[in-house]
This record gives C-alpha cells, sequence and structure tokens, in this order.
C-alpha cells in the first residue's frame, strides 16, 4: 500500500537533530505548535504525541520498525494528527505527558507514545511498540487500530478517562508532598535526621560493585555527594567508603571510556560494565562535580587523570568550538549500539604491543569470545592505579587512534542552556580542586556565550536551546536555577562580584514569572508560556536536579550574601515543607538534601577584603567548603551587606555567621586553620 497522496512531513523545516531523524518518514509529522489543538478540534481527530531524543536507542528502533513502514504510515495520516517532539527542546510538555503515562501504566521511558483528545488531555499511550506482538505487548498497528475504535465509538469513556489523568497530574503537583504542618516546627534539621538521611542511603548500597540496588545502574551523583558531605560534616566513615568504592568502579567500569574519557549515560548491568552507550552532556558535566569534590577529600591522584580525561573527552567531541558545548552523543553506530566503542580479541593483539598483550587482556576482561555479546567492552575489576603505568597509557593511546577512523555515532548539536550551565559549574568546581587555570578560563568562555548568544537582550529573558544559531523555547526553571548556580560558582572561583549581582537580578526574575500562588514553590514554566495544557511545579531530584530544590540552595545562599531576610525565609519554609519526603526517601530528593545538611549549622561566611585577597582565593577554593559562602572583594562594596565596615588598610578574613563575624583575621592560612 503507498503512503497518502497527501503526504507532508513537516519536519524538514526543524532544526532539532531527533526531528530531522524522522524528516524522511512517511508518517505526516508536525512539530509542535501553537495551533495543534485547533488543528485536531477541526478535523476531529486523536493526537499521537510521540516523543524522544536524538540519542535514544530504542527510538531509532521503532523508527526503523513501524514510522519507516509505509502501511503503518498511510494508517496513521488517515487516523491521527502526528506529532514528534524531542524531549530536550521541550521538557515542559514531556513532563506532562510522562506523568500521565506513569499514572496509567507505572512506569516510562523513551520513545513516549501518547495518545490525546483534540484538546490535548492524554488517554492512552506506552513506550516502545514492536511492529508485532511479543512479550505480551501489543504491535504498534494492534496499538493504533484500538485507539481509533474506541475514540470512533467510545468516545465519551476516553473524555472520562482524559479528564480523570488531567485532574491526577494536577493534584500530584507538589503540593501534594509537602508537610502540611511545617510552620509549627522549632527546630529545622537535627543532627538525627542527618544520621536518618545517610541510613537511608546506605541501606540501598551495592557493599560489593558500589552504586545503589541492582541493574540498571545510575552514577546517582547527587546521593554520593550527599555521602561525601556527611562523612564531612559527621566524620562517618561508612558514607566516605561507600562514596569512593562507587566511584571507583565506575572508573573501572565500561560506563567509563577508559580510551577516550567521559561516561555513558548508565550500566546496564550491576557491575557497571556494560553501558547505554550513549553519553549526555549533563551526566558528564554532573560527574566531573563529583569527582572534584571527592579529589578536595581524599587527593587521590587518579580521580584528578579522570577529571582530566573527561573534560578533554567534552571539548573534544561536544565542544562548540565558539565555548559551550552540545547536547549528546548516540548510543549507535552503523545501526549498532556500542560498535564504535567495543572490540575483537583479535583487532587488539594485532593493534597493541605483543609483550604487553596478555597482561593488558587480563586487566581489561578481554576474551577471545568477548565480554559482551560476542564483542570486548574495556573494564577491568582491578584497581584503577594500574591504568596509567606508562605501558598500558602507550596501548591505550594506539586503540584510541585506531578507534578514530571507525564511523562515528551520530552528534546531537543542540546546545541547552541548563546543561552548560552544569558543565560550567563542573568546570568552576574542577578549577577548585585542580587547579587548572584553563578550566576557569573555560567556564568564563561558556557564560560569556551564553550570554551574548542565548538571552533575549531586548526583552530581557533566556532561551533554553540554541540549535544552529536558532534559539527555541522560553527558558525554563531548571534553566533560570542552574544559570543562578553557574554564576555563584563563576564569583567562587574569580572573586568578581558582577556574578553575583547576575545571580541576584535573575533570583527575582524567577521569583516574579515562575513562583505558584502561595508564594513558596516554582513552575517549570514561566508564565510567558501558552501552549501547555497545565504547568507543572517538580521537586523530584532524578538524573537532574529538580528546579526547585535548586532554587532553595540558591535563595538561600544569596539571601544570606545579600542579607534578603524573605529569601532566606522561603528557603527555610521550603525546606521544612519537604522535610518529611526528605527524609522518607532521601536518594530521591538528594539535591534538597544537600541545602537540609548545610542548613543543620547554618551556612558560614568566609569574608576577605583588601588589595590582594583575590590571590589568595584559590588556596581556599582547593579545600572542601559546601557549608561555607565566599566573599573575596579588593575593597568594600556598600551593595553587598557583608562587606560593610570590614575595609582596612590590609588583606583582612573574616569568619561570620547569622549576622556575627570574627575578629579580623590576618591570612588565608590562618582562617583556614580556624574551620
Amino acid at each position: 500500500m503507498n503512503a497518502s497522496p497527501l503526504f507532508t512531513n513537516e519536519l524538514i523545516n526543524e532544526q532539532s537533530p531527533y526531528l530531522l531523524q524522522h524528516a524522511h518518514n512517511p508518517v505526516n509529522w508536525s512539530a509542535w505548535s501553537d495551533d495543534l489543538f485547533e488543528k485536531a478540534v477541526k478535523q476531529d481527530k486523536p493526537i499521537l504525541l510521540s516523543i524522544g531524543y536524538a540519542a535514544c536507542h530504542w527510538c531509532h528502533v521503532m523508527e526503523r520498525e513501524s514510522f519507516e513502514d509505509e502501511t503503518v504510515a498511510d494508517y496513521m495520516n488517515s487516523h491521527f494528527i502526528n506529532i514528534k517532539l524531542d524531549r530536550e527542546e521541550r521538557p515542559d510538555i514531556d513532563q506532562i505527558y510522562m506523568d500521565a503515562l506513569q499514572a496509567m501504566t507505572g512506569s516510562g521511558g523513551w520513545p513516549l507514545n501518547i495518545f490525546l483528545l483534540p484538546n490535548g488531555k492524554p488517554f492512552y499511550g506506552g513506550t516502545y511498540f514492536p511492529p508485532k506482538p511479543m512479550h505480551q505487548r501489543a504491535s504498534w498497528m494492534d496499538v493504533l487500530k484500538g485507539v481509533k475504535e474506541a475514540f470512533d465509538n467510545n468516545r465519551e469513556k476516553l473524555i472520562e478517562q482524559a479528564e480523570h489523568l488531567t485532574s491526577h497530574i494536577i493534584q500530584t503537583n507538589i503540593t501534594n508532598t509537602v508537610e502540611q504542618h511545617a510552620e509549627s516546627m522549632d527546630v529545622l534539621v537535627t543532627a538525627e535526621d542527618l544520621e536518618l538521611i545517610t541510613q537511608r542511603i546506605l541501606q540501598q548500597a551495592d557493599t560489593q560493585w558500589g552504586g545503589f540496588g541492582n541493574a540498571p545502574k545510575f552514577p546517582q551523583t547527587f546521593v554520593l555527594q550527599i555521602l561525601l558531605r556527611n562523612y564531612h560534616s559527621q566524620k562517618q566513615e561508612a558514607s566516605l567508603v561507600h562514596a569512593i568504592r562507587s566511584i571507583d568502579k565506575m572508573l573501572q567500569g565500561g560506563i567509563y571510556d577508559h580510551l577516550g574519557g567521559g561516561f555513558a549515560r548508565y550500566s546496564t548491568d550491576a557491575q557497571w560494565q556494560a553501558p547505554h552507550f550513549e553519553k549526555m552532556l549533563y551526566d558528564n558535566a554532573l560527574i566531573i562535580t563529583l569527582m572534584a569534590e571527592a579529589y578536595q577529600l581524599t587527593q587521590k591522584k587518579e580521580y584528578q587523570f579522570v577529571i582530566e580525561e573527561t573534560i578533554s573527552f567534552l571539548c573534544r567531541e561536544l565542544s562548540n568550538n565558539e565555548g559551550v558545548f552540545y547536547a549528546a552523543l548516540d548510543a549507535d553506530s552503523e545501526g549498532v549500539e556500542g560498535k564504535f566503542y567495543t572490540w575483537s580479541y583479535e583487532e587488539i593483539k594485532s593493534i597493541i604491543d605483543p609483550e604487553i598483550f596478555e597482561t593488558f587482556c587480563d586487566y581489561y576482561q578481554i576474551t577471545q569470545e568477548g565480554n559482551w555479546e560476542h564483542t570486548n567492552i574495556i573494564w577491568t575489576t582491578q584497581g584503577i592505579e594500574k591504568e596509567y603505568n606508562p605501558e598500558f597509557m602507550k596501548a591505550k593511546q594506539i586503540l584510541f587512534a585506531k578507534r578514530s577512523h571507525r564511523i562515528r555515532p551520530a552528534l546531537d548539536y543542540k546546545i541547552i542552556l541548563s546543561w552548560n550551565n552544569l558543565m560550567i559549574i563542573g568546570l568552576c568546581k574542577s578549577f577548585a580542586a585542580i587547579g587548572n587555570s584553563a578550566y576557569k578560563e573555560m567556564a568564563i568562555n561558556a557564560m560569556n556565550w551564553v550570554e551574548q548568544n542565548m538571552m533575549n537582550q531586548t526583552e530581557n529573558y533566556f532561551y533554553h536551546s540554541n540549535t544552529k544559531g536558532n534559539n527555541k523555547s522560553f527558558a525554563f526553571l531548571e534553566d533560570y536555577a542552574s544559570l543562578i548556580q553557574a554564576y555563584i560558582q563563576l564569583n567562587r572561583i574569580t572573586g568578581d562580584s558582577s556574578y553575583l549581582f547576575k545571580a541576584k537580578q535573575w533570583t527575582e526574575y524567577v521569583e516574579v514569572h515562575f513562583i505558584d500562588e502561595q508564594s513558596l514553590f516554582f513552575y517549570f514554566t514561566s508564565d510567558y508560556q501558552k501552549d501547555i495544557i497545565l504547568r507543572k511545579k517538580d521537586n523530584y531530584d532524578g538524573a537532574q536536579a529538580s528546579g526547585n530544590a535548586m532554587m532553595c540552595a540558591n535563595i538561600y545562599y544569596l539571601g544570606n550574601l545579600f542579607e534578603q531576610s524573605h529569601w532566606q525565609a522561603q528557603a527555610a519554609q521550603m525546606i521544612k515543607s519537604m522535610r518529611k519526603m526528605i527524609l522518607q526517601y532521601p536518594s530521591s530528593f538528594c539535591y534538597w538534601a544537600q541545602t537540609f545538611f548545610v542548613m543543620k549549622d547554618g551556612l558560614g561566611e568566609l569574608v576577605g577584603i583588601g588589595p590582594d585577597v583575590l590571590e589568595q582565593l584559590d588556596k581556599v577554593n582547593s579545600h572542601f567548603l559546601p557549608q561555607y559562602l565566599l566573599l573575596f572583594l579588593n575593597k568594600m562594596d556598600p551593595k553587598l551587606p557583608l562587606s560593610i565596615g570590614k575595609q582596612g588598610v590590609d588583606n583582612q578574613y573574616f569568619i561570620c555567621k547569622n549576622q556575627t563575624c570574627s575578629a579580623p583575621i590576618g591570612s588565608v592560612e590562618a582562617i583556614l586553620a580556624k574551620i
């Protein structure tokens, strides 16, 4: 059967690599648009909303099996309004309909295929559907026919279900998870609370392979950061032991690219051996942040090497060569997952020095039969110290050079604001830990690019993504929250107070355009966004921190810095409201828990004022100081309350808390000794 003569696939006009991957399907795909619902009402057709992203393996599979099939496409074109959406361009839409799918099925994932009434309300959905029924999973064609039948003959039931689902999404917004009587609490955070959080995290620990739970295994960087903080503040050895065990096992595993640096998104097994090979900017940004903190606490030289190798990977393979970074590398090349990264035994034997071949294969688990799907992933179960001996380094360089001639995984060349902000934070943390000034310059340059290319200078707002010079979508809460955090971290490593004033400016912006009706939490979308059926409020820390968790940390820090008591009070109330969830499910609210840990004793303030204090900033930053605010200035600034009254002829340093400061201290060494 030929595709409909009215066939028109509009995705060819889009910029997103994911949408362009579908631009030549015989499906009448359209992108999300303001007139979408009006079009569906006029044609009286259900909407098929299919959501994925460029590095999504199963998205590619379903495209090949179903969306390129002309018989399937003809049926879709005749009976549905077909919309393709890149979840990384519009995470707000993805959130709404993923919540609906999870409410329907108890699980989610991508591709997300969800069916909507013409008014945009969801009534049925799923993830990957095969071309033929298998493993209790209906075929895609059966699903399409079932939905059409229900839409034609049982519309009232679908309307009822859609209304119920939409109400459920609204009711499960953040307000349903907060503690209702938070105002009555006298003590915000206790030592017992921190102990309980840590106990519950460690109860899930895999003490053999590191990480938490069984397969699949994600890095869970925020959870590991909590363990580092608990060791630092409470001196609990078990926290450090498991954090280091987890980091080391990841570095040994195939989730880390031993030849080229950088981390895949997650491991499909409990041993970290076989990754899902896609590499995402945000994962690598968060991991180098974690690694920098671990290095500050342990001074393990291998951690420095991994930070350097990962940043080199990001510069080599995800940089736009103007300062910022692209979104992701695909898991597949030549249509095969992991093909770019895996090796045959004979291929390695023909390349590296015969004298170390057996030792190399033994260390990296390489066998003639293959250690994964008849091929070999380079990984080890031994200590990572051996990885950096000269013979192994030379062999790896030879393999890396050979690999560079293979057909590469596809690049998702979107530039996403929040992910680049996370990268700026990671670069700041890496500079603080290691002292490589190139990382500081990279962070500054990345922020300059973002400001020059992703901000609407006329109307004063940011965009969420930029593809080939074209900006798309108003920035979301996670974009602004991470932007503010990036400004804070840039100030910490440079002492440039202009970053603090920018952080304050955009915090004020978020308070105006994202705040909820109770003036407490924040919506994911700004009040500018009009093409969605509802505004979500998100509090769950997943692969990335929730925007609300980041904003809580931001307003607590800036509230102390600028002596904005209303921000301090708002942050405290947010933590009070989230307290029950943080204590019960700390692994799901670990960015929140970071602020929880700081609030236990309150945020300390290290202030340096004088002509040469900025030259001492690197010494302070080399230490792990998550519980301290830093303000180093050459001279007093009346716009920064913490600096007022502290001007002297010589350099002077102060330790402050609760609007009370120590007597002047004469040197950085003395102030570090005191804290």
